[in-house]
């Protein structure tokens, strides 16, 4: 086994040494087929040694360039210096009271600073959780009280988990849903704004009118507790609503007492170059459920809201065992002050922007490339049949695994299994992108 340490001082380069994945890690497969249950699947087979920056070291010496972060936990890194010397300090000190039964400093602050992150200037309160699922269901739990309604509005390619009623919310069957049934009632589906997939060009104020036709018709408005919305869907394929399409939906919900809950789990932190992606288009939600990139890889999940709305909850009605882990607190705001010292926002923008311009290149060349999309560092291309919008998930398939191949890890998504997704570190230095888009030139030329 490597006796490579982690953290940014490991090396920054692409180096592969065996095939991938390696002896060691087929050897590692060999153990976890013996002893892990088999619906846990993994992307790419490659145990994991060390990491840092922009890589990953496995068991066999491979260095890879990580282009999943996780699926957008990382974005500080897997080990960045705050939130390593921050863990190491609360882990002395110690690692668990429950803050339902004796609270600690670390799970207020992290509120705090959640509530000042957050859009709006209204008051807000926060409650901690452990991951996304849990944050959403949380929500729905939070809307329903303050409103007094049980509907809950969501849209098609969404996902929000796989809880029971995460489950019901979120659109994909497979592999998220396939046989886990009945699920949680009361979820109403209507359609997202999808500019590549419009029969018909529209606007997002018009894709907007559609949705709220469906739910008007189909639930009622005055049923309604809250919209569950991803400013970017993120498992149904990266997809940015056409302008105009948030805003509408939050406007009708700010009419009808509709509780408007941005899922910015995948898409919060920095992650598409503003702290929460709503901002893009000046939306304020009336509750942010927020995971992954805030703690640098700990788990914590968070609801920050209207503060009316999270105080309609009676005393106890939140909670839970391990929400809000001192340590996982720690975590957080190590993860938020690396964000703020380095401008981390920025860094997402200057990832954009050299990642458009080669995919935009590639694409000239790579006719399958049906649509480049997304916002700062969460992108994605849309695999087709050339010259249509027919999805070619064997493509995308093909493109993924000869990265994986070359060490390079990236990730597929969407509704229809055809979407290639990049999620790299925030804190990627240049040349290591630059390498892993010409990976990706390579492979796709070579197909």
């Amino acid at each position: 086994m490597t006796t490579e340490t982690g953290g940014p001082d490991l090396p920054q380069e692409r180096r592969l040494v065996t095939e991938v994945p390696g002896p060691r890690s087929r050897e590692l497969q060999e153990r976890r087929l013996a002893a892990v249950a088999s619906g846990v699947g993994s992307v790419l087979p490659v145990y994991v040694a060390a990491a840092g920056g922009g890589v990953l070291v496995d068991v066999d010496g491979n260095s890879l360039i990580d282009l999943a972060s996780g699926i957008a936990v990382t974005s500080v890194g897997n080990s960045a210096p705050e939130v390593v010397s921050r863990v190491t300090e609360q882990v002395q000190a110690f690692t668990h009271t429950c803050f339902m039964v004796a609270p600690y400093e670390g799970y207020v602050e992290v509120c705090e600073r959640l509530a000042q992150l957050t859009p709006g200037d209204h008051a807000k309160k926060a409650a901690l959780f452990n991951s996304g699922a849990e944050a959403v269901e949380n929500a729905v739990k939070i809307a329903r009280h303050a409103t007094g309604r049980t509907g809950v509005a969501v849209v098609d390619h969404a996902y929000h988990g796989r809880t029971n009623l995460t489950m019901a919310m979120t659109a994909k069957n497979m592999p998220y849903k396939d046989g886990f049934g009945p699920f949680a009632g009361d979820v109403h589906r209507a359609p997202m704004s999808y500019p590549f997939r419009e029969p018909v060009e529209i606007t997002g104020e018009q894709a907007a009118a559609r949705a709220i036709d469906v739910l008007e018709k189909q639930a009622g408005a005055d049923n309604l507790a809250c919209l569950v919305i991803e400013p970017v869907l993120g498992e149904g394929g990266f997809v940015v609503p056409a302008p105009g399409f948030l805003p509408t939906l939050a406007e009708w919900c700010r009419q009808h007492g509709i509780v408007f809950v941005a899922d910015e789990i995948q898409s919060g932190m920095c992650r598409t170059g503003a702290w929460f992606a709503c901002e893009h288009e000046g939306v304020v939600p009336d509750l942010v459920t927020v995971a992954k990139g805030v703690a640098g890889g700990m788990p914590l999940a968070a609801v920050v809201g209207r503060a009316e709305m999270m105080d309609a909850v009676h005393g106890g009605g939140l909670g839970g065992t391990y929400g809000g882990n001192p340590v996982a607190c720690a975590a957080a705001l190590g993860a938020i002050a690396t964000m703020e010292e380095l401008d981390l926002n920025a860094a997402a923008r200057r990832i954009e922007q050299t990642m458009r311009d080669r995919l935009s290149t590639l694409a000239e060349k790579f006719p399958a490339l049906g649509e480049i999309r997304g916002r700062g560092a969460m992108l994605a291309v849309e695999v087709v049949e050339p010259g249509t919008t027919t999805p070619d998930a064997a493509t995308a398939s093909a493109l993924s695994k000869g990265c994986h191949e070359r060490g390079v890890l990236t990730l597929t998504c969407g509704t229809y299994g055809n979407v290639l997704r990049f999620l790299p570190p925030l804190v990627m230095p240049d040349h290591l992108l630059d390498e892993a888009l010409d990976v990706i030139e390579e492979v796709a030329l070579g197909l």
